[in-house]
């Protein structure tokens, strides 16, 4: 049992509010005026011993449990309430353990090592004659001395100790290098630096915290072309994205996020104007990345370069992006494996065309004009996919038109306006030069396939979250936290919520729709999590959670198992059981205040509780609408 927990076992709500309320028995449940508001006539506060809640029916229609009570009597935070009532109950709170603290101590300890490197490596750029040849090169392919400045551009000397003979005359440890990713251990013994005679790009996270190194050959003849830093607890490759923290601001004014392949091409393109440009790092795109690319912007467009390697990166760039704007419940494989998951693309998604043989970077300093119309040129994926698997193929070939359309008709289902379907079937027909009806056909074969699929997965997780699979007495808080489970494994559902209830015209996503206190709180900071953009959501909930709420975050972390489930049916059961939950504490209302009504009292105000029982009515006829237009 947790701390909170075993408070509420203790400690009675009725002697709690009995002490700011002067309550009157009504069946089984406390009644009297409400604290919060001013009222003498209708008692519309209500208190429930069975559950341990609280609830307003009146003006401030707000409830919860005994820590939501004290909170709002008291104008505490969560901590303050906690240990008040502890006290009271006699209950012991263990003090937060220090694993977290020392833990983000030492992660502060490799960043500033980091950030010593770079001073580092940026002097020996800018400030000795071994750094020339490298300054000249990027001089050379249009980087202006702001920008490399800008950047943190450096050198690293060709010298095996340089490094390590600098930062251990600044007192740092071996072992502190080699963690963070600046040392190699020989064979024979000792160490030795790993990045030699490069030009150096510090990789700092979203937040502009240092995360590594990326680093490139001046010699033509050094492997590999590009050399990162390794996995470390800071540098996961797969989860950053270059030039993000200084891209994001201008992302969300754009609306837009441009990909790029190249640390240089980044530079090139911030440099003049094009500031919403963005690197995954090397051609290999990954979930992480689009899904935390969505925090900014659904409208994602991929210019890799032009070349035989850069297609290639193009298309598994595409597939990738699918996968993780969307996951559809089965996973599949077509014959030529451009689709590894059915899915609904829920963003835009275009596709540049380069000018071949060169890169972004080459096309922005030549002429900035024709960049933009390059950007300005993207395509939508799917007509993208069926010119690049068209090109330079006998299309009068009836196989080679069977082979592509086989992979193109796939795409088009995927994409959810019925109107755009038409349209790229109707392209892709006059592409193909065949009829559109021979495409229907595909498309009604695998459609029966999928929509099998797709009811099944449906009908596994509307049994899985069925309110009348659970108790009675729990039915509410099960549903909170169901509610909450499904936001925190996966934070952008919170923005589709919000997208889904505005359109259905009811009420937003409140904290006021979470009577119990951790659920209320949690909501609450998930809420702080969505609107700052200095750590992922979750990241950020870590770190602000302690003690039983760690252990809560914990438990709704890992209650789902949805992995395999479609994304619109998780949308719709979020959104049902939402308006499910505040159709239940509607009804509790409307019952509460006719149950008032009908009791003798000469201090009650029939007129107000009459009106209260009619605005409630209204909400619950907007929230059985909703509710019915997901049926």
């Amino acid at each position: 049992m947790t701390a909170i927990d075993e408070i509420k076992a203790r400690l009675d709500i009725v002697d709690i509010v009995s002490e700011t309320v002067k309550l009157r028995r009504s069946g089984r449940s406390y009644s009297g005026f409400c604290p919060f508001h001013p009222n003498s006539k209708t008692p519309a506060f209500a208190v429930f011993p069975d559950n341990g809640t609280w609830h307003c029916f009146g003006a401030c229609n707000e409830g919860g449990d005994i820590f939501k009570f004290v909170m709002k009597r008291e104008g505490w935070d969560f901590a303050e309430t906690l240990k008040y009532l502890a006290e009271r109950a006699g209950v012991t709170l263990t003090p937060m353990t220090p694993e977290r603290k020392e833990k983000e101590d030492q992660y502060e300890v490799m960043r500033q090592l980091l950030e010593e490197s770079v001073k580092y490596y940026q002097f020996q750029l800018t400030k000795t004659p071994a750094g020339r040849a490298a300054y000249d090169y990027l001089i050379q392919r249009g980087l202006t001395p702001a920008s490399i400045e800008a950047f943190e551009l450096g050198y690293a000397p060709q010298s095996s100790e340089a490094l390590l003979g600098h930062l251990s005359g600044k007192g740092h440890a071996l072992e502190q290098m080699l963690e963070v990713g600046l040392l190699v251990e020989k064979d024979s013994g000792g160490y030795y630096d790993k990045f030699r005679n490069r030009i150096m790009f510090p990789i700092r996270d979203g937040a502009g915290k240092m995360a590594g190194f990326g680093a490139r050959v001046l010699n033509p003849e050094d492997v590999p072309k590009f050399l990162n830093s390794p996995q470390t607890p800071l540098f996961n490759k797969g989860r950053l994205l270059y030039g993000l923290n200084k891209a994001k601001r201008a992302i969300r004014d754009a609306d837009q996020v441009v990909l790029v392949e190249g640390y240089l091409d980044v530079i090139a393109l911030h440099q003049n104007g094009f500031t919403n440009s963005v690197s995954p790092m090397g051609t290999a795109l990954n979930e992480d990345q689009l899904r935390y690319l969505k925090k900014y912007t659904r409208r994602i467009v991929l210019a890799l370069d032009a070349d035989a390697a850069g297609e290639k990166a193009t298309l598994r760039g595409v597939e990738i992006a699918r996968q993780a704007l969307d996951r559809e419940a089965e996973l599949t494989y077509d014959p030529r494996g451009l689709l590894k998951h059915e899915a609904r693309l829920q963003a835009d998604v275009r596709v540049t065309t380069l000018p071949p043989g060169l890169d972004p970077d080459d096309v922005v300093l030549k002429d900035r004009q024709a960049w933009q119309q390059v950007l300005e040129s993207a395509k939508p994926i799917v007509v993208h996919v069926m010119e690049t698997l068209a090109a330079g193929q006998n299309l009068e070939d009836a196989k080679v038109k069977s082979a592509i359309a086989a992979q193109v008709t796939p795409l088009i289902e995927d994409v959810p306006s019925a109107v755009e379907r038409d349209t790229y079937r109707q392209q892709l027909a006059r592409l193909l030069k065949v009829d559109e009806r021979s495409l229907m056909g595909l498309q009604k074969v695998r459609g029966r396939t999928r929509r099998a699929s797709a009811e099944a997965a449906q009908g596994t997780q509307m049994a899985r979250s069925t309110p009348g699979a659970r108790t009675v007495d729990s039915r509410t808080l099960q549903m909170e936290k169901h509610i909450l489970s499904l936001l925190l494994n996966d934070t952008d559902r919170y923005y589709e919520l919000e997208r889904r209830i505005k359109s259905a015209g009811v009420e937003p996503l409140s904290v006021a729709d979470f009577d119990d206190a951790q659920n209320h709180e949690l909501i609450k900071l998930l809420m702080k999590a969505m609107r700052q953009d200095a750590q992922e959501a979750l990241d950020y909930l870590r770190e602000n959670t302690t003690g039983d709420f760690t252990e809560r975050l914990d438990e709704l972390l890992s209650e789902t198992n949805i992995k395999n489930t479609q994304t619109e049916t998780i949308l719709s059961d979020l959104y049902r059981t939402l308006i499910s939950l505040r159709l239940i504490r509607v009804n509790q209302v409307i019952n509460q205040l006719r149950f008032l009504q009908e009791e003798e009292s000469a201090d009650r105000d029939d007129q107000a509780l009459q009106s209260m029982i009619l605005s409630h009515t209204i909400a619950r006829g907007k929230l059985d609408l909703a509710l019915a237009k997901t049926q």
